[in-house]
């Protein structure tokens, strides 16, 4: 006989079974995964980073000097050239004629010259013994000085020709590049018509521009590295040169300028990027970049506190390998959310995240 209590027990035992259940559901929201990060101090450059310009200091414009057709063009775009090295020749007939006029005016006047002095020392002996007047002496003088005058104008005149002789082998002023070619041979040239134009690369000059909040913390003599897209993973060493007085009116910047010789592994017209160290501190209080997130409080970061995050807004510093510094917000020691930050609430549960990713036991 089936007994009348049987349902009745079977209902109680589900009931409880079902209370069991509810109790056991965890309340508000799932933890969220975490890594954390004790603050600690670190030391730490403040930097400021920006990217210019290069210019050539020695960038001629090749010009004759003197008037003469082109002979020889030595000077093809993309050559490199050595200082001294010729770049044209141009038709050295009209000079040598003047050179040879000049060196013959030069040699006749010598002779006349040595003849005066024979003269005037005979001269004065006649004068010495009475007979001559001392004012014929004077003449013959006068005329012994003129003529040393004379003959240093036709020498002075004799340089400037052999010069000008020189000046029709036109060279390189500098190690550098052949830029663009003006001229070509059968053209006839005058003194200062354009022969060529010639880049310089071995000393260079970097034009940065800084933030005008820059202007104090930056001064003639700061050291700057300079790395170049031209020579990737070359770092070159210099000191701030110059700054000029002024600010750009649209972008408010200031600039410096920064020599530096590149050996020929730079060039003019490229960019190049400058890292300036204006401060160096030795315990200056950092965390990890992605634990620093934004929110509408503005910067902050989550301090891990009784299993929760609490939001704590921040003020930042400098950055450097991955670190940010922490200037206002933070005393140091305690213990932030570094992976996961950025998916957190003032007050969320988090949990540690372990190296296979479920929470930490």
């Amino acid at each position: 006989m089936r007994s009348p209590w049987l349902p009745t027990l079977t209902v109680a035992l589900i009931l409880t079974a079902c209370g069991k259940g509810q109790e056991q559901k965890p309340t508000g929201p799932p933890a969220t995964l975490i890594t954390s990060h004790q603050v600690q101090t670190m030391a730490m450059d403040v930097v400021e980073q920006t990217t210019g310009s290069l210019e050539s200091l020695v960038d001629p414009k090749i010009s004759a000097e003197v008037s003469g057709k082109v002979l020889r063009m030595e000077a093809v775009p993309g050559r490199a050239v050595r200082q001294g090295q010729i770049l044209a020749v141009l038709d050295p007939a009209d000079a040598t004629l003047a050179q040879r006029a000049d060196a013959a005016e030069v040699r006749r006047l010598e002779a006349l010259s040595r003849q005066q002095e024979k003269l005037a020392e005979r001269q004065q002996q006649l004068v010495a013994k009475g007979f001559i007047s001392h004012n014929a002496g004077e003449d013959v003088r006068a005329q012994r000085d003129a003529l040393k005058e004379q003959l240093a104008a036709a020498q002075a005149r004799l340089e400037a020709t052999t010069r000008n002789l020189g000046k029709t082998r036109i060279t390189a002023p500098a190690d550098g590049v052949v830029d663009t070619q003006i001229a070509s041979v059968g053209d006839y040239l005058r003194p200062g018509d354009p022969l060529c134009t010639l880049v310089a690369n071995g000393k260079l000059r970097a034009h940065l521009p800084f933030p005008e909040s820059a202007i104090s913390r930056i001064k003639r003599g700061t050291p700057v590295r300079l790395t170049s897209p031209q020579v990737p993973g070359r770092v070159y060493e210099s000191k701030i040169s110059e700054i000029r007085p002024g600010i750009s009116t649209g972008a408010r910047t200031m600039e410096a300028l920064v020599e530096l010789d590149s050996d020929g592994s730079l060039h003019g017209g490229g960019s190049i990027d400058a890292r300036v160290v204006i401060e160096s501190k030795a315990a200056a209080l950092a965390v990890p970049e992605q634990s620093v997130v934004l929110r509408p409080a503005g910067r902050v970061v989550y301090v891990i506190q009784d299993g929760k995050a609490r939001q704590q807004v921040v003020r930042i510093g400098a950055r450097q390998a991955g670190m940010i510094e922490i200037t206002e917000g933070l005393k140091g020691g305690e213990q932030v959310v570094q992976e996961g930050a950025g998916f957190l609430t003032d007050g969320a549960p988090v949990a540690l995240k372990a190296a296979h990713g479920q929470p930490a036991p």
